[in-house]
């Protein structure tokens, strides 16, 4: 099913034991109510096989501030295939769905497939575009060195989720603007949502991001640790991080999550301009780890300022 018929059979699934009790109906009254709920079930599987719903052949599903997403949506600019970002409120699709983002939703035929975690979105892309675009795809090609790289990036980018909900959120009007409350691509209804459920919300990071004074400053420490490492690599002048004349897919995912506290011109290539958090609006204390990092790791800080202004 897609997701608007899904989504609508959802909502009569609910009300249906709401109508019984409501007028009281009989034991034979209900079952008849089952039946008929299985039969729509079923017609609504008939009509996606002879009517399917048109929907783009791949869909990104966002946050704009998610530095995992910008990832995704980096690569799949540079591979230059066309697709739809659909956005959603912060983190309600992970606390009330169990939807993490990014995902990609892959349509072939009446088909419809999910993929999810970043890693795995780009092996499948590699994959589907490589006879396509052998000379495109090639910045994706999964080798073990960049497999391994890439597993310690996506650490460094855990650490910075850590970092940025250990400083932000405090500050409430700071946080939901950073999940998209501001945003006009965030649906209005997911909006209204977020300011309601802020304090569960907040809740729920805090326990499950482990937000505490011991956990931020191990995140802090792993951070500082890839920072000095890198930029010390590309003292040599190199163009990749790994070495060679061709940036690939860690190159790009450095500089993602690298822009979610630097912040360039240009991050999210025009869908984060909405949920940015600029430095002067920082805490302070924030802004002071960024302006140390500045400090700390030019070379570093160069290379992804560079790259965002040559995307």
């Amino acid at each position: 099913m897609t997701d608007k018929r899904s989504l609508v059979f959802a909502a009569v699934l609910f009300a249906a034991p709401v109508i019984v009790a409501w007028y009281g109906l009989s034991v034979a009254a209900a079952a008849g109510i089952v039946i008929l709920l299985l039969l729509c079930r079923w017609l609504i599987t008939l009509i996606g096989i002879i009517a399917p719903e048109r929907t783009p052949d791949l869909v990104l599903a966002s946050i704009s501030a998610s530095h995992f997403v910008e990832k995704v949506r980096w690569s799949l600019d540079r591979l230059g295939v066309d697709y739809e970002e659909q956005t959603s409120g912060g983190t309600l699709g992970a606390y009330f769905r169990g939807r993490t983002v990014p995902q990609l939703k892959v349509r072939t035929g009446i088909v419809r497939s999910v993929i999810g975690n970043s890693p795995d979105i780009l092996r499948y892309v590699y994959g589907r575009y490589l006879p396509e675009r052998p000379d495109r795809a090639a910045f994706l090609e999964p080798t073990a060195e960049r497999v391994a790289f890439e597993h310690r990036l996506d650490g460094y980018g855990v650490s910075l989720q850590v970092w940025v909900y250990y400083h932000i959120l405090q500050d409430r009007e700071l946080t939901l603007h950073a999940w998209g409350r501001d945003d006009p691509a965030t649906p209005a209804w997911q909006r209204l949502a977020l300011r309601v459920l802020y304090p569960l919300l907040a809740f729920m990071i805090r326990f499950s991001f482990k937000i505490n004074d011991e956990h931020f400053a191990r995140s802090v420490a792993r951070i500082e640790a890839l920072l000095g490492d890198i930029n010390a690599d590309l003292t040599d002048g190199r163009t990749s991080l790994l070495g060679g004349d061709e940036i690939n897919y860690t190159d790009l995912t450095f500089a993602a999550f690298t822009g979610l506290w630097l912040m360039p011109e240009g991050y999210g290539g025009g869908k984060a301009d909405n949920v940015r958090i600029e430095r002067d609006r920082a805490p302070e204390a924030m802004r002071a780890d960024i302006e140390r990092w500045i400090a700390a790791f030019p070379n570093a800080v160069s290379r992804v300022e560079t790259m965002y202004k040559d995307r």
